[in-house]
């Protein structure tokens, strides 16, 4: 019975260490990575609603962008967005939950409508100029053809292979006709009506080439994959030597031995100990 408080002080020690979450080393490993500058280019124009992909080809584009970004562990991955207009949505970053959270918040409308893919192209150009990398690549996605914008996409083009950006350019939209928005009501919604799928794709393939890149046409989800996992294969640059310390937490240990002298001090003070009194 006397040593019951000692017990209890002991299972308090150990559930104050769990708290400190104790950790160990497992190991020091020396790995290459690949580490390359990408910025995606996404077109919002309302044609990006059209329902040859389902749900629309901005919601599949946003999911296969999105399955290319968690593969790139290593790379800095910023976006970009153009419509009418163009602006930086996310910055380079490393932290591909932010960017996958920025993507998933794409929408038509934010913009004014329009397709610009010259500011779109000259937007991203402009975030990687002074990049440092050894390899710096334009992703750039559109369903139509220029139509407005301060910027030409030739323009933008000769910007990028100025500052060797590489630009790879992806049509998306199938052949023929596609239930695309034609007209909004007055209270926003869109009304649909099928249209011939037109994307400029001597304009697309012009950029790509000029820049050293190339062009892809996806006229459905699985090519749309498909494209994406090419460039993932294409654009590996190895980089230096990093060092990566590998943590495993030890706390369990302390908070199931604390735990279970705990509930054994409880034990004996209700039961046995309790009985002999």
């Amino acid at each position: 019975r006397k040593h019951l408080p000692l017990l209890r002080a002991i299972s308090l020690i150990l559930l104050i260490i769990a708290l400190a979450r104790p950790q160990k080393t497992l190991k020091e490993e020396d790995i290459k990575a690949e580490g390359i500058d990408i910025f995606l280019v996404m077109d919002l124009s309302s044609s990006m609603l059209a329902q040859d992909f389902k749900p629309d080809r901005l919601e599949e584009s946003k999911r296969v962008a999105a399955d290319f970004v968690n593969k790139r562990e290593h790379d800095r991955i910023g976006l970009s967005v153009f419509s009418g207009e163009a602006f930086t949505q996310c910055p380079l970053t490393t932290d591909q939950s932010i960017l996958i959270d920025f993507l998933q918040t794409l929408a038509v409308g934010t913009l004014e409508d329009g397709t610009a893919i010259g500011m779109g192209l000259a937007t991203a150009v402009n975030r990687l100029k002074d990049s440092e990398s050894e390899s710096k690549v334009v992703i750039l996605l559109t369903d139509g053809v220029n139509n407005t914008g301060y910027i030409d996409p030739e323009t933008a083009a000769e910007i990028a292979r100025e500052y060797d950006v590489k630009v790879y350019t992806i049509g998306v939209g199938s052949a023929g006709n596609a239930l695309t928005p034609v007209n909004r009501r007055s209270n926003g919604q869109y009304i649909f009506r099928n249209a011939k799928v037109q994307i400029d794709e001597r304009l697309l393939q012009e950029i790509s080439n000029s820049t050293g890149g190339r062009y892809y046409r996806a006229k459905d989800r699985n090519q749309l994959e498909a494209i994406y996992a090419e460039i993932d294969r294409l654009e590996k640059t190895e980089i230096e030597v990093n060092i990566f310390k590998r943590y495993q937490d030890e706390f369990r240990y302390f908070l199931l031995i604390g735990l279970g002298l705990l509930l054994f001090e409880l034990l004996l003070r209700k039961t046995v100990l309790n009985i002999l009194s």
